[in-house]
């Protein structure tokens, strides 16, 4: 029994080291949470695009517009109701579980592009990892760069745990 938990362990590792090697390798951050349920439950959380308000305390409602899926766009607005950042879905495969957002108002960068992918790492576990980069930060009176990396990586890190939750329910 040792052995076979150690062997399913072993896996887990190679395969999830093997899969986020396969992101962008000059990702600004990168997150991974593995999740004791199907690849298939996570992803049914993940895909549905409008409903992000129930997995971040940072925001208070969701207003989507467009076809889910490539070319849709969602504006979120912060949990206190003075800010907002638009998204726009550039790439989305339920195939391999993954979805690409550009971030495109709201946030102090240039060029940011955000992905999920849900990664099926048999056992009935999975990885969601989450990666995050953008070309420049843009001086700005409300927040440094490392202040904003730390809210990003904050608020990501809250909603992959979130959705965690969810898909194990």
């Amino acid at each position: 029994m040792k052995l076979t938990k150690f062997l399913c362990l072993l896996v887990i590792i190679l395969l999830g080291s093997r899969n986020i090697n396969a992101q962008k390798s000059n990702a600004n951050i990168t997150l991974t949470k593995v999740v004791d349920t199907s690849a298939d439950n996570v992803w049914d959380k993940l895909r549905q695009l409008d409903d992000i308000d129930k997995y971040s305390s940072a925001i208070s409602k969701v207003k989507w517009t467009g076809e889910k899926g490539i070319g849709g766009q969602r504006v979120c607005t912060s949990a206190n109701g003075q800010g907002y950042f638009k998204e726009s879905i550039i790439a989305f495969d339920d195939q391999n579980r993954t979805y690409t957002y550009a971030l495109v108002e709201g946030v102090p960068t240039k060029g940011m592009i955000n992905n999920f992918k849900v990664i099926d790492l048999g056992y009935q576990k999975s990885m969601i990892v989450w990666t995050s980069n953008y070309d420049q930060f843009m001086k700005n009176p409300q927040m440094t760069e490392k202040q904003f990396l730390g809210f990003l990586n904050q608020s990501a890190s809250e909603m992959i745990a979130n959705v965690a939750i969810a898909a194990v329910k």
